[in-house]
């Protein structure tokens, strides 16, 4: 038997005589060329006897290492059917070819196992592959091995396939998840109103009730709670309860707003919590995080924050009305300051703006213009509903070039350039989003719900889901941000229209501070008569109007949906679903219309159906009883989807 050196040496010398060989004959040739030819011949025999016995070698040599690795396999072949853990022996196409005995023990069910393999072999053989069978968990890694075929130059492949078991460890993880630490916020919204709708006798009670259902909730779950302040609450739990809540969809919602033990007042929970992580700091950020939005969204909900995923629940009920205007006061002493210390103001409201928007700009570019500072409004894709109120502005002397488009907004920008946004808090919804990136300083007064998606750079936000409408709050500021503000006639009446469009003429969304807000403005010169021409219709726009409802399809829950048939505005889809409201039996109302570049939704409820969350399942937000939304989809889609959105309402309000 020759091994590889001695191989090779015989190969050399074998060579070495090759060589001499034609060199003799050469030398044959020169002295006797009949030598010559006899030696040619010996030397053509040589070779050919050298090349024989050289494939002999070889053939000798790969015989040697076929039985050298048989011999390995053969030794393997004894040790792999004792291994305590299932081995098999799979074809490239997943059949089995062989397997152990412990392989028989474990999978009885072959054909489970054998659907596994199919599978496995069409994926990565150089992973690990996991599978389930029952309530068992395993992984597999593979060994190739290379087989020639008998008869042919062609190698078979082969996978030796070892399986391990991690069930325990799969076990252990998932425990794990469910314990994971779970923080939470909770804050009893109307705590100070509630008190005060009660009598003496029974505000201990309604502060016990509060703590008594607060307490069986906690009880109910492996959590862990305290008090730290007369309306506010700290909780822990974990993972594993956080799903259940999930599941209850926050019943403790309900369980407190079912408090009536003298108070006058529903009370309501905002729940803030932070969860998917171990660490506690970054559960207080998510914690702190949700219960901001839960609040800016208006209270009487549980938001959660898992990493960037957010999910909210509840949300049933309107926003309390807080009576105190200190922070009102306080927002406007921090506006002035922020004002006080920019070179220029710019004024900025939603897309298309409204009554509401354009008012609240004109009454903020008064505040801006009374410190002597270069205030100007962004306008540029003007709205048809305001264009009067837009002339009429623009007749004044002092606004004779307040608007700017966005060009001339770049322009202006520089690093003491202040930006207030007003009537929205959603970039995708401002009129020129980009600005948001250009303005280190940006303030946010805004009315409604907060959404998931928020100017997060803002320095300033005053955002009360409670109030009627941002002119509304604006007004309010007006009489805090200087002790003499001159509000002009005309900028009285934009304020007083935003107000009355909002709240339908003071019938929605309207409290003790609306009205307050209307008396001042009236004082300083708003005319309730030009006002009402404010929202004077032509005689087309009326017929679309009809016409919008006259189409209107009524649903069995009494919700009214109604198509607009051709482009129309904001305003008179807003009216239009506002006089579907005046049909007995009509809950809520949604008006869909075409726009330039998207379609429209306006949406309008009595108060027991929330168009919010309905419309917030589109990407548009608002309130309970008023919200839109805008989608750039055609509009038979937008309908379909609209009424999709409406039955996971009420299948959720069932759950």
């Amino acid at each position: 038997m020759f091994d590889n050196k001695n191989y090779k040496l015989i190969s050399s010398v074998s060579l070495l005589n090759i060589i001499l060989s034609m060199v003799l004959t050469l030398i044959f040739l020169y002295y006797n060329v009949y030598i010559s030819i006899v030696s040619m011949v010996l030397l053509a025999y040589i070779l050919y006897q050298e090349y024989r016995g050289a494939k002999k070698k070889r053939t000798e040599f790969d015989k040697y290492i076929e039985r050298l690795f048989f011999s390995v396999d053969k030794a393997s072949g004894n040790v792999l059917p004792l291994l305590p853990i299932p081995v098999a022996l799979m074809r490239e196409d997943g059949n089995i070819v062989w397997y152990n005995s412990c392989f028989a023990q474990t999978f009885e069910d072959k054909k489970d196992i054998n659907n596994v393999f199919l599978k496995y072999a069409k994926a990565k053989k150089d992973e690990k592959y996991h599978f389930r069978i029952d309530n068992k968990y395993y992984y597999m890694i593979s060994i190739i091995s290379k087989t020639r075929k008998r008869k042919s130059k062609d190698s078979e492949n082969y996978y030796n396939v070892f399986i391990f078991d991690e069930t325990d460890y799969m076990e252990i993880s998932k425990r794990l998840v469910r314990s994971q630490p779970v923080l939470g916020y909770i804050l009893v919204d109307n705590y100070e109103e509630a008190l005060q709708s009660a009598d003496d006798l029974n505000k201990p009670v309604v502060t016990a009730e509060i703590e008594r259902r607060l307490n069986i909730w906690i009880q109910s779950m492996n959590a862990y709670i305290i008090k730290y302040a007369n309306d506010r609450y700290i909780f822990v739990t974990q993972e594993a309860d956080l799903k259940n809540l999930e599941e209850n969809r926050f019943e403790i919602l309900d369980f407190i707003r079912d408090i009536n033990v003298g108070n006058k007042i529903p009370i309501t929970l905002s729940i803030g919590v932070g969860a998917d992580s171990s660490e506690f700091a970054k559960l207080n950020e998510y914690a702190v995080s949700a219960i901001d939005l839960a609040l800016g969204r208006g209270g009487d909900q549980a938001v959660i924050k898992k990493g960037e995923k957010i999910l909210i629940y509840g949300g049933k009920t309107q926003a309390v009305e807080k009576r105190t205007k200190v922070k009102a006061r306080v927002v406007a002493h921090a506006i002035r300051e922020l004002i006080e210390d920019s070179s220029n103001v710019l004024l900025m409201g939603h897309n298309f703006m409204d009554f509401d928007s354009l008012g609240a700009a004109i009454g903020m570019y008064r505040c801006a213009v009374s410190f002597g500072k270069d205030a100007k409004i962004i306008l540029d894709k003007s709205n048809p509903a305001i264009e009067t109120l837009l002339e009429k502005i623009e007749k004044d002397e002092e606004y004779a070039n307040p608007f700017i488009d966005i060009g001339n907004a770049k322009n202006m920008v520089n690093p003491k350039t202040l930006l207030i946004v007003v009537d929205a808090h959603r970039p995708s919804y401002l009129t020129y989003p980009e600005l948001i990136n250009m303005v280190d300083r940006i303030v946010v007064i805004d009315h409604h719900r907060r959404g998931k998606e928020f100017i997060d750079k803002a320095l300033l936000i005053y955002l009360e889901p409670y109030a009627s409408s941002t002119c509304e709050l604006v007004t309010e500021i007006s009489q805090y941000i200087k002790d003499k503000i001159d509000l002009k006639p005309i900028e009285a009446e934009a304020l007083l229209a935003g107000i009355t469009v909002d709240t339908k003429n003071f019938t929605f969304r309207t409290g003790v501070r609306t009205f307050e807000a209307a008396s001042y403005l009236r004082r300083k010169g708003a005319d309730t008569i030009s006002v009402k021409m404010l929202f004077q219709n032509d005689l087309k726009s009326y017929i679309i109007k009809s016409t919008i409802v006259k189409n209107a399809e009524i649903t069995e829950e009494g919700i009214a949906i109604a198509v607009s048939p051709d482009e129309t505005d904001n305003v008179i889809a807003a009216q239009a679903a506002d006089e579907l409201l005046n049909i007995k039996g009509v809950q809520a109302s949604f008006v869909v219309f075409k726009r330039h570049d998207d379609v429209a939704i306006s949406g309008r409820s009595i108060g027991d159906i929330n168009v919010q969350v309905i419309l917030e399942k589109l990407g548009g937000g608002g309130h309970l009883t008023v919200a839109g939304a805008q989608v750039k989809k055609p509009l038979k889609n937008v309908v379909d989807d609209l009424k999709k959105a409406i039955d996971e309402y009420f299948k959720e309000g069932e759950s």
